[in-house]
């Protein structure tokens, strides 16, 4: 089964990776979405969970290669993986078959982006390894996240507490590999970051442009395609009317500017473009003229 699904975009090559799947509460993702409107779209388990997919992505720019996010790791439990539905084995996880699959192996990333800290976006930092030591997964690697969201993490609530596991970050923190951000930054040409709160208030995306053609790694910003109108936001965030004001001006960003949209958790769509003429927001597969 191959793991990595590829377009070009300008010079670039990005690559849609399969990290596994997860299974979380349909209420929980749909907040105030009464349930016999989002089950038609995405149909609960008898867990009355829905399908979600982990799907980092890696991005080819001839002098980087840039993971965004990194999965579920190897590090949690069997009663873990299944309250959550995990299923992301692999080498040692699904990540680093999916990397090998898009051609690369592990080593040859050259930076890692955490969108924001909770477990399935940063699971995948750190591994555990066959004597029980966690150490960093890519090892002399710089990793970028929103300072605003590293302090967050480690003051977090009982609210936000289990989304937050320290055995992610803290050994790439005591490696001396966090980089943070503040604010909007170019991370490497081509790639920047763009502040995106809401779903946490450190949250950030991914703008990724090259040769006049634009893509957006929305992550927990709009997790799924069935997420793109403007009231369908997760329970899970923690500001969720900043999530809504959010979401309205990055929406309009992209409609403007034709720019890909790639979604992390949609377990059927990897990216579309929003087409520009439609009321409700409609996903097509090319850029629109």
């Amino acid at each position: 089964m191959n793991r990595a699904t590829a377009r070009q975009l300008g010079r670039f090559r990005l690559h849609a990776l399969d990290a596994g799947i997860q299974h979380l509460d349909g209420g929980a993702m749909f907040g105030i979405v009464p349930k016999p409107l989002w089950e038609k779209k995405m149909p609960p388990d008898e867990r009355n969970r829905i399908l979600l997919a982990l799907r980092p992505l890696l991005v080819e720019t001839g002098d980087e290669l840039v993971l965004i996010d990194s999965g579920a790791g190897n590090k949690e439990d069997a009663k873990f993986h299944d309250i959550y539905g995990l299923e992301n084995q692999g080498s040692p996880t699904a990540l680093e078959d999916a990397i090998r699959d898009a051609g690369f192996q592990p080593s040859d990333v050259t930076l890692v982006v955490n969108t924001h800290l909770h477990f399935d976006h940063a699971g995948g930092d750190t591994v555990r390894l066959d004597d029980g030591s966690v150490v960093p997964s890519f090892p002399g690697v710089t990793h970028i996240v929103q300072q605003r969201e590293w302090e967050f993490a480690h003051q977090a609530n009982e609210r936000v507490r289990a989304s937050y596991l320290p055995h992610n970050f803290d050994p790439v923190h005591e490696a001396g590999l966090f980089e943070f951000a503040r604010g909007a930054a170019e991370i490497v040409p081509g790639v920047r970051a763009l502040p995106t709160p809401g779903h946490t208030p450190g949250h950030q995306s991914v703008l990724i442009e090259s040769e006049g053609e634009s893509a957006l790694y929305l992550a927990d910003l709009v997790p799924t395609a069935t997420h793109l109108p403007l009231p369908w936001i997760m329970g899970y965030d923690v500001e969720p009317l900043i999530t809504l004001e959010t979401k309205r001006a990055v929406l309009e960003r992209v409609k403007g500017e034709r720019t890909l949209l790639v979604f992390e958790h949609d377990p059927e769509t990897p990216w579309g473009y929003l087409a520009p003429r439609e009321e409700r927001p409609t996903l097509v597969d090319q850029r629109p003229d």
